[in-house]
């Protein structure tokens, strides 16, 4: 199953997962230091929610979660035929608390950052941008690239 990734920056953690708690019935799959993520089964979708005061209500990036390294493979395979250019992140890269293979579109018309990805396992960091105790930081959240 594939289902789209919509990553917001949120000015509130809690107030966001309790809003989208009621709004799509479900709990969150995984709640960390600055983040969470909430899996919709239907429609399906990764919502993932990204502390960021003062940026909430914003787009943080997008992507596609796919199931397994030959999907990514794939997904890049097609874009790269379609003349759409790519950034790898692979080789377990740490991101959002969990271990990914991925790939990050290039070149989207309105500037927007889309991620393909597989997730491998759990992590105990948040990944790329974390502060010096494992926390995110608003600059990680806030810039392209992961989360």
């Amino acid at each position: 199953m594939s289902r789209v990734q919509l990553a917001l920056n949120v000015d509130d953690l809690d107030e966001s997962i309790a809003f989208y708690r009621k709004l799509f019935g479900t709990e969150p799959a995984k709640v960390r230091e600055c983040y969470a993520n909430v899996a919709v089964a239907e429609p399906p979708l990764k919502l993932v929610l990204l502390q960021n005061p003062g940026h909430g209500g914003s787009v943080n990036h997008l992507g596609v979660e796919v199931e397994d390294v030959d999907q990514v493979d794939a997904a890049q395979t097609r874009l790269a035929e379609s003349g759409l250019a790519s950034v790898d992140e692979r080789a377990a890269t740490t991101c959002c608390y969990a271990k990914q293979d991925k790939f990050w579109v290039q070149n989207a018309p309105n500037g927007e950052q889309w991620e393909i990805y597989t997730v491998l396992a759990d992590s105990a960091t948040f990944g790329c941008g974390p502060t010096e105790d494992g926390t995110c930081s608003t600059e990680a959240v806030a810039g392209a690239g992961c989360c």
